[in-house]
């Protein structure tokens, strides 16, 4: 087969032999030369660089057909990549936005498709990143606390350290009678406390001196099996961080200040309460038969007649679980969601208001909670949104539903509402969030909104509001009496935006101390709860139950 010379090759055999007669005759036109000599150098600079092989012969096409495959950028431009190393290959496929595409070769289509796919691949890691970033958002993280720095102990908190239980007791509430004044407290926010110097210096104490022993008597689930899910899960956290806690707790009952009752009125009533029967008696006889054991089996309970004992419990019907123990009633000390005083069972001042806080995620309890929208971007003045429960929210949905655009009120939210925008949505978007009561007088709404930086409206009549021995609600919410409901929003009108703003302010910073973590941390809801038992067991009269308390208070305000 005879072989073919390319016109590139015939064209530059022509010039050459042209040039050489015209030497020879020695008639040179140099403008001429040297026109070709550009057009030749520029020819053999694209002979020589490698992306750019161009007007190549059969034989080099041929012979280069195993090793490489034409190309085809976007469309236009026809190249050969024989001799182009693979590294300049990637680099230029880096560079490339439009995804090379082979032709003519099933390893061409197979490398084009590999191409798309790893494009495709990168489009879905950034879309995974975008994903992550936003559910970042959505999740509370809280910057690791500052190091502490080093109390050192006065002689007298030493000397404090060697007292029996009676005595400490007695040191710790004339210490925190005479606590001195703090000012610029770098770790906490004075606004949203009653007294802040009070608070500091009994938080010290407690940490210095609080010993808690735990009965280890009983037996799952009732006992010892925290329920970490759903609205009663404040009982079951308090549970789990109590009895894996090594700084408070004690093995030696001697040493004790407080003793715990680690029982769970939710799984009480999973264990025991038949559905139907609308009796839940036969959980006050139970917790009576497991006193009176403690009572028989101890000596601590028949000391003091229970007044050092506490039990914590969130269920509805965790007041109610006391009546068929008289002294259990009277004289331990009840940490209760449901904190209402025409009950006649929670006592303020011995008794302790639980927060009632709704986990999601038992492994992560701080997901999906927290990131509010600035103030800006709230034009919502009112929000609320639930189930008809009790007597209060009938009331509130018939004096507002469908009745301002300024006050969002509806019973369950309704799909086409939560598909423009979701519950979550709608308190990071309000100003205001109504908590009316449902059937008992606390709500999840509260700590909601406090968790999303909206001012909760707290409609409840009777109600003790959580750790209110300590915290000042006025700086950060609005009580409004259920009479009151036909004058909401003019009620909440009345407010000035400065102290709106205030008001605002305050729920962010007084939100650290309702936040749940696997971790406790200092000055979070799980300390706030124990100090609040041992502020009140300071409080009372350890001498004897049936004397009014004696309010630490009283020296400060």
């Amino acid at each position: 087969m005879v072989k073919m010379k390319s016109p590139l090759r015939m064209f530059i055999e022509v010039s050459m032999k042209g040039l050489i007669k015209g030497l020879r005759k020695q008639r040179i036109r140099w403008r001429n030369a040297f026109l070709l000599g550009s057009i030749m150098t520029t020819i053999l600079v694209l002979l020589h660089t490698p992306t750019f092989l161009i007007f190549t012969d059969e034989e080099e096409t041929e012979s280069s057909s195993s090793s490489s495959l034409p190309i085809y950028l976007n469309g236009s431009l026809h190249l050969n990549i024989q001799i182009v190393s693979e590294a300049k290959v990637e680099r230029f496929h880096a560079l490339t936005t439009t995804p090379l595409i082979e032709l003519n070769s099933s390893d061409g289509l197979s490398r084009g498709k590999l191409v798309e796919q790893e494009t495709k691949i990168d489009l879905q890691r950034k879309r995974r990143k975008r994903k992550k970033r936003k559910k970042t958002k959505d999740e509370l993280i809280l910057p690791d606390p500052p190091p502490l720095p080093r109390h050192v102990l006065s002689s007298s908190e030493k000397r404090a350290l060697s007292l029996s239980p009676k005595e400490a007791l007695a040191f710790a509430k004339l210490e925190i009678q005479q606590a001195p004044e703090v000012v610029n407290d770098t770790e906490l926010f004075a606004p949203v406390f009653r007294n802040l110097s009070v608070f500091k210096r009994s938080y010290e104490l407690m940490e210095l001196i609080l010993k808690v022993y735990i009965y280890p008597d009983g037996e799952k689930p009732i006992f010892h099996q925290p329920h970490l899910n759903g609205i009663y899960a404040s009982e079951g956290w308090f549970m789990k961080l109590m009895e894996s806690n090594t700084q408070f707790v004690t093995k030696n009952p001697e040493k004790a200040h407080l003793f715990y009752m680690p029982y769970s009125v939710k799984q009480l009533q999973n264990a025991i309460f038949v559905p139907g029967s609308h009796n839940i008696k036969p959980l006050s006889i139970f917790l009576r038969d497991y006193v009176n054991m403690l009572s028989f089996k101890y000596p601590f309970w028949n000391r003091t007649r229970g007044s050092d004992h506490f039990l914590v419990a969130c269920h509805d019907w965790g007041p109610y679980t006391v009546n068929e123990h008289p002294e259990l009633r009277r004289n331990a000390i009840k940490a209760l969601c449901n904190a209402d005083l025409s009950d006649g069972i929670f006592v303020p001042g011995k008794d302790v208001s639980l927060p009632e806080t709704s986990i999601r995620n038992a492994g992560k309890p701080l997901r999906n909670i927290g990131n509010g929208n600035r103030v800006s971007q709230r034009p919502i003045l009112a929000f609320f949104a639930g189930k008809l429960h009790g007597r209060v929210r009938p009331q509130l949905l018939k004096h507002w539903r469908n009745k301002d655009e300024d006050m969002k009120i509806y019973g369950p939210l309704p799909h086409n509402v939560a598909r423009k925008m979701t519950y979550v949505q709608h308190m990071k978007s309000s100003k205001y969030c109504l908590c009316p009561m449902g059937y008992e007088v606390n709500s999840p709404r509260i700590v909601e909104a406090i968790y999303y930086e909206c001012v909760p409206v707290i409609i409840a009549d009777n109600f003790v509001l959580p750790f209110s021995e300590l915290l000042d609600w006025s700086a950060f919410s609005v009580v409004v009496p259920e009479k009151e409901i036909p004058r909401l929003k003019e009620i909440l009108l009345e407010i000035p935006m400065r102290r709106y703003l205030k008001m605002q302010m305050n729920v962010k910073m007084v939100q650290r101390h309702f936040l749940w973590s696997t971790k406790p941390r200092r000055y979070d809801v799980f300390h706030m709860i124990l100090h609040s038992i041992w502020f009140n067991l300071l409080n009372q009269n350890q001498t004897s139950s049936d004397h009014a308390p004696d309010s630490i208070y009283n020296t400060h305000q």
